[in-house]
């Protein structure tokens, strides 16, 4: 099942909601992702850019879109974004695929 990092911005409101009422997001997330057929890895609080930061498995992208945008249209969040990931092994085929193209830059 593919991978993807998940990278989200919460709104001001969010933030003053999970001040007042501390929670976990996460085990707030996890039952809409496995009812997707995903599965939640990782979860992080981050400093920087991004406020929440997940690593997830999901079947495909049509279900990491919708999932991305469920998030959004629930208006906690400012932006997300969703990247897909490949793993290492993945990675090094598409190197491999990559060696044996004829392509040529431009002149």
């Amino acid at each position: 099942m593919p991978y993807y990092l998940v990278q989200a911005v919460y709104t001001p409101e969010a933030w003053g909601a999970m001040v007042r009422k501390p929670q976990n997001r996460a085990d707030i997330v996890r039952p809409v992702i496995e009812s997707m057929g995903g599965k939640l890895e990782a979860a992080f609080l981050a400093f920087g850019e991004h406020d929440a930061v997940l690593i997830i498995q999901m079947p495909d992208n049509v279900s990491a879109a919708a999932l991305s945008m469920a998030v959004s249209a629930g208006r906690g969040v400012k932006s997300i974004k969703t990247t897909p990931l490949m793993t290492k092994a993945e990675a090094v085929k598409a190197m491999r695929k990559a060696g044996g193209l004829k392509y040529s830059a431009p002149a």
